[in-house]
């Protein structure tokens, strides 16, 4: 990523959803020293100033701070709030908070809405997000979604999604990134024609962050490698056009067939759109 490519956004609005650590820190200090206004997003209120000191104390313009548990789809719908309260535009959305496979053995955990939380956090919150704040990101057109997923996926039991049955965390990750790019795919035909390019990634493998030494996984990457191929999809004008693909770090990939399914995807839009409207009315 040249600094001409990074200094395009300069001014332009950020939203990056888990910005107080890994790689949604790389990316949100990245951003804000090169000018952007980025929207830091994190549960706690500590972190997150710590990320906006940063990005100031580089010479950035003030962040704005949202703390929100994306766990809870009241928070995910108070976060798009205060983010349309803010401004009339946003020029780049990445859905970056996630859980990952958790400790080894960990038991099955709800949120306070009844929904597997990897599920939850994962995939929910994104797809609530993403379509909630679709005015602001067709208002700034031309306009990127960023959606951090993973090579590690497996196929969803459309009888199951709530992993009530035979649970481990890493199939609820793997499952949920799954869907996370299911839906990047259907909303980028969705937004064809409006200027607004949805993309998903795979920024690196084991990179080095709390959510791989949690699970017990010795890193295999670098935070910056995954940062540099997430700065890519966010701001390469070669992408400008690019929408509805899969990448692993900078290369163009191949989610699993059930991704490229569109019955699967009807059906994975159809019961999403069912428990949201259960949870929320």
């Amino acid at each position: 990523m040249s600094d001409f490519e990074i200094a395009e956004l300069k001014d332009r609005v950020v939203l990056i959803t888990g910005s107080t650590d890994g790689l949604g820190r790389y990316l949100a200090t990245t951003l804000g020293a090169a000018g952007a206004r980025v929207i830091v997003h994190g549960r706690d209120r500590d972190r997150a100033a710590e990320v906006a000191a940063e990005i100031v104390a580089a010479g950035g313009p003030e962040p704005w701070v949202i703390t929100a548990d994306l766990s809870q789809l009241a928070e995910v719908d108070r976060l798009a709030d205060e983010v349309v309260a803010r401004t009339p535009r946003l020029d780049v959305l990445v859905n970056n908070a996630g859980i990952g496979f958790g400790s080894p053995g960990a038991p099955r955990e709800l949120t306070p809405d009844g929904i597997e939380l990897r599920w939850a956090v994962n995939y929910l919150a994104a797809y609530r997000l993403g379509r909630r704040l679709l005015p602001l990101l067709v208002a700034a057109a031309p306009a990127r979604i960023v959606n951090v997923a993973s090579l590690g996926q497996l196929d969803l039991d459309f009888d199951d999604l709530n992993l009530d049955r035979g649970y481990d965390g890493v199939t609820a990750y793997r499952r949920s990134k799954l869907a996370m790019i299911m839906s990047t795919i259907d909303l980028a035909a969705e937004l064809s024609g409006t200027g607004v390019t949805v993309n998903a990634l795979h920024p690196a493998t084991f990179m080095a962050t709390t959510m791989v030494t949690e699970s017990g996984v010795a890193p295999a990457s670098t935070v910056a490698e995954g940062g540099e191929a997430t700065l890519r999809l966010i701001a390469d004008p070669a992408l400008s056009g690019t929408t509805g693909e899969f990448f692993n770090g900078r290369s163009l990939s191949r989610p699993l067939p059930q991704a490229e399914d569109p019955q699967a995807r009807r059906r994975l839009r159809e019961a999403t759109d069912a428990t949201l409207t259960a949870v929320r009315g």
